[in-house]
């Protein structure tokens, strides 16, 4: 997908789905394919946002629902994200965001810590966004943070309106975790961290 080394490749199959993911973190071709559109439309926007290479393929059980599907891509990314970052080396390790989407505006900030965390200060007002359960953003993230080893902080500042809200939170985790993955030639390829290991 690039050349730089960090990227990687992840499969996740289980009863309820079969996931794929590719991920370059300095840039590449942009495919989604998760069986859900509404997710598709907000993956697409995280690559454009963090400038990300990702291909996302999912074939899941959304006869039943959405659930297993946009949870299981949330594992699969943050795995790729862990994969693709190994020992952290040269990372900025922290970033964050503030961004406005229309009325509504988010804040997010990111610590590759090692450290799973999410803080989900959101208030969604409206069950659904055409067909797509809007509980599932939480889900999709906790699955991110929890195999990605980061903390990340949602924050809804303001927002009335929900497709806004969400499609804010996607934009602004991914400027937040494209600062915080960057490499900074200070570190000179160390492990930003004290303790010499994340």
């Amino acid at each position: 997908m690039n050349d730089s080394g960090r990227i990687a490749e992840i499969e996740r199959n289980t009863a309820e789905t079969q996931v794929s993911v590719k991920l370059g973190l300095d840039g590449g071709r942009v495919c989604i394919d998760s069986g859900v559109g509404f997710l598709n439309h907000m993956l697409t926007l995280f690559a454009a946002h963090g400038q990300f290479g990702l291909d996302v393929r999912c074939t899941g059980d959304i006869d039943v629902d959405d659930h297993h599907s946009v949870e299981d891509v949330g594992i699969a990314l943050g795995q790729a994200f862990a994969a693709a970052l190994g020992e952290k080396r040269g990372i900025r390790r922290y970033g964050s965001c503030i961004l406005p989407m229309d009325e509504a505006l988010i804040l997010t900030a990111a610590d590759f810590s090692g450290r799973a965390h999410l803080t989900f200060d959101v208030k969604l007002p409206a069950q659904k966004v055409g067909s797509f359960d809007t509980e599932l953003v939480e889900e999709f993230w906790l699955g991110f943070v929890r195999n990605a080893g980061c903390s990340l902080h949602i924050r809804e500042i303001s927002g009335a309106n929900t497709h806004h809200i969400i499609e804010g939170i996607f934009k602004s985790a991914a400027r937040s975790i494209r600062t915080a993955v960057e490499l900074d030639p200070r570190l000179a390829g160390e492990i930003p961290s004290t303790k010499g290991v994340l």
